[in-house]
Order: structure tokens, then sequence, then C-alpha cells
């Protein structure tokens, strides 16, 4: 084997885990290849999830603003976009996108190789080129770093033109007038904003019992509201029976004995660690029954010199914090030790039309945890910006601590919420007495701002102790 094939570290997949760690172990100095099955780097993360759904959600919200503003819908008929339309405008980032990561490979001379690997032995992959050619490589140390694959359960019929996973949706070409929505949590309710705002009719199936139920209820029951009032058919606490294919759609049978029918399915129902072809046999290494790789704080698996970040060991299974575990990671391959660790308050955001972002402990978990708290709300539709914008739909809501005034956790609902929640979580993050909601009363703020939400509640939560 020629010496150009052994590196220091190998990294399999280049999503932002894996470019996380490639761009730190490229700084650290250390000889570093990555390994991308597709034919072109970001991962699931740029390609099939996080960019082209929120790039799907931008284009489908800027229409509905149009059609909504009469200053533009008085002397003009209505702009109508398909699905397929609006695909394009995804892929335009897409390629935007590529081209911005392959250059932080191409400037850290970090060797990009295109093929699927298999593990053969502890410190050999084989790579299958897409010429079906297979090249060996060796490396001290590996990092996996392979993602997530929507979950595909066996008795439903994927190859069936009708029925979509949230990654072939992408290649939806036909222009359904109605869909099936089955699951929704965050990747069923984004699709179901994006749907419903074309004008499609749409029916979300929900296996638990209250949408989204991880967030605040309030906001919870606001997402809701929002998609009952805007025809969106929720069926909570519903699970199919079985799924079949018909010539020019699908008939969703439920246990509960009703039926659903529309054009197509989109079965958006949990996710799956891709391991099941990287033959952890041959290290010694074994997944769990989702595909997951238990790591330690280094982000060590169980196999000293093989590490794993990103949705492959689990939660919080968000772009951002893959990121940072890739960051992470090179620190404790490159100085023995990781320096820094996942904060604790994880922001969520939820691209849902109107948006969702939270921060930091809801009231269920502080009335349970029995702390006595208070609440401080703003309103958009009293903000002079939200006014001016003709976004009056959401609210701010901050959640401190009655005696101390410390922030215990922050929720907001409306334009912009994944922005505007970062304020907050820029004070929330202060440890001791920084961390007050005093300093948006004591703070001027820009006028008129959606930021100014946060001084709003703040003196709407302080007038409420007494």
């Amino acid at each position: 084997m020629t010496q150009t094939n052994h590196f220091d570290v190998i990294v399999i997949g280049s999503g932002p885990g894996g470019e996380g760690a490639a761009m730190g172990l490229t700084k650290a100095g250390l000889n570093v290849a990555v390994i991308e099955k597709e034919s072109s780097i970001g991962g699931g993360c740029t390609h099939w999830g996080t960019i082209p759904s929120k790039a799907l959600r931008h284009a489908v919200s800027r229409i509905i603003e149009f059609n909504s503003n009469p200053l533009f819908s008085k002397n003009q008929p209505n702009v109508h976009a398909t699905f397929s339309d609006i695909l394009s405008h995804a892929k335009s980032v897409i390629d935007k996108q590529t081209r911005l990561r392959q250059g932080f490979y191409d400037r850290n001379q970090c060797t990009l190789i295109f093929g699927t690997a298999v593990f053969t032995d502890t410190h050999t992959v084989a790579v299958t080129k897409s010429d079906a050619t297979v090249e060996h490589y060796t490396a001290d140390k590996f990092v996996i770093a392979t993602g997530s694959r929507p979950y595909h359960p066996k008795d439903v019929d994927f190859t069936h033109d009708r029925v979509y996973d949230s990654d072939s949706i992408l290649s939806l070409k036909h222009d359904p007038r109605h869909i099936i929505i089955y699951g929704a949590g965050v990747i069923g309710c984004e699709y179901a904003s994006i749907f419903r705002g074309l004008g499609v009719k749409t029916d979300l199936v929900n296996t638990r019992d209250r949408l989204l139920s991880f967030l605040d209820n309030e906001v919870s029951d606001a997402l809701s509201y929002h998609f009952w009032n805007n025809g969106v058919v929720i069926r909570n606490d519903e699970t199919y029976e079985k799924v079949e294919g018909t010539d020019d759609g699908v008939i969703v049978h439920l246990q509960s004995g009703k039926k659903m029918k529309a054009d197509c399915l989109l079965y958006a129902n949990g996710r799956t660690g891709n391991t099941d072809k990287l033959n952890l046999e041959a290290v010694g290494l074994a997944s769990d029954s989702r595909g997951q790789v238990k790591v330690n704080t280094n982000y060590q698996t169980e196999v000293d010199h093989i590490y794993a970040v990103g949705d492959v060991i689990g939660y919080p299974s968000l772009a951002s914090a893959a990121y940072d575990q890739g960051r992470f990671v090179a620190q404790a391959i490159a100085q023995g030790q990781a320096q820094g660790f996942l904060i604790e308050d994880i922001p969520t955001g939820i691209y849902t039309i109107p948006e969702i972002s939270s921060v930091g402990k809801t009231e269920q978990e502080l009335t349970a945890a029995k702390v006595p708290y208070e609440v401080g709300r703003s309103s958009f539709k009293h903000l002079a910006r939200a006014q001016i914008a003709g976004k009056d739909v959401g609210s701010l809501k901050l959640l401190f601590h009655r005696e101390t005034k410390e922030i215990l956790g922050i929720h907001c609902f409306g334009e912009r919420a994944a922005e505007i929640i970062h304020i907050g979580q820029a004070i929330m993050e202060q440890k001791g007495e920084a961390n007050t909601i005093e300093y948006f009363v004591n703070t001027t703020f820009n006028y008129p701002t959606m930021a100014e939400a946060y001084r709003v509640a703040a003196l709407n939560g302080l007038n409420r102790l007494f």
C-alpha cells in the first residue's frame, strides 16, 4: 500500500459534524481525509434537510406575504406557485452552499475522497468509487460523521411513486392538490406549512396527543390554532395500520378504523443513523436499534481510536450542534481532551409558518419542579416594527425567577423567532447577576425593532411582581 493512502485521521461524512472535525484537525496540523458517499459535499443538512426546507419555506412565506398585502394584491392577480416551481430556489441555495464549503476543504488542503466507506479492519476502510473501483485507506484515528436518514418502516412501500420521505419529496415532479403528512414532528410540521402555504390541501397525522409536545404548551397550542385557522386538518393520537398505494395516489388506513385518501403521502416519522453499511463489526463496534453509537465526553466510542459526532450519536441532532461537536472532537484528537462542551440550553428553531424558537425551561417543567417563576409577555401586534412589516402574528414570552429575576426560559412564536431568540439567549448564558430580566428594562433598544419585544415583555413581567 502506498504511503499516500495513510492519514492521521479519516473523517467519514462531510456534513456539519464532519466538516467541523476536518477543519479543526487540519488547522491543528494533522493530515486529514474526508470520505463522502455523495457526488458533492455538505451532507444531508445541505442537500436534503436544513438548507432546502428552509429555502422552500422562505419562498412560500414571501408568496403568502405578497398575496396578503393589499398594496400588491389590489391591482394584481394572486401569485401562484407549485412545489416544483419553488424547488429551483432551493437548488440555487444548495449550489452556493456547496461551492462555499468546497472552498474550505481546498484552502485547508484537506483530502476529499468520493465514495462509500466500509471498515475492513480496525485501521482500514475500503472505499467504493462511482466507477465501482475500490481503494483502501488507513488511518491512526477515525471520526464517524455519517449522519441520519428518514426512517422507513418495512410495511410502507417507498418505491411507489406517490409515497415520499423527507429526502425524496425534494424530487416531487407532479403537482399534488392534496397531501397526507404522516408524523407531526419538526419536519412534518415544517412541510405542512410549506404545502398549505402553496394552497395544497394538507392532512397532518400526529402519532402523539399534541403537536411538538416538547415545546411550551402555549406555543404548541398557538401552532395548532394557526394550522387549523389555515385549513390544515390535524389528526392527533393516530397510527397507521397500512399504507395502500393506488394508481393516482394513496389511501392511509388508521388503526382507529378511519381511512384517508390523497394524491401523495409524505412519511416523516423518525430518522435512523447511517451506520448499517459501515461494517462496524470489523472494528468491534455495535450500533443501537436507531443506528446510533455511544460516545463519551470526548466523542470517543468504545473503541479508543474511533470517534463519532452529529446525528449518528443522537440528541440533539441539530446541524448547529454537529458543527460544535466536530470542533470539540478535533480538540479531543489533537490535544487529548475536548476543550469545549455543548451549552446546556441549546435553542430550538422550528421553521414553520409562523416560525417558532425557544431556549431554556417551559412553564410545565418549572411548575413540575416547583420553581417560583413569573411570566413576561409581549405581543407582536403592539410593536411598531411588526405593524410596519405587517407581521402582527406572534409573541415573546419570558419566564423568570420571582426572587432572583434570573431568566429561566424564552419562548417565541412569529416571523424571525429563530433570530429574535438569540438576544435573550445571550443574557441567559451570562452567569450570576448578569443574567436577569432587569437587563432588558435598563438597556436602550433601537426603535422600531423586533428586539424591543424584550423590553416590553420584561416590563410586563416585572409589573406582575408584588
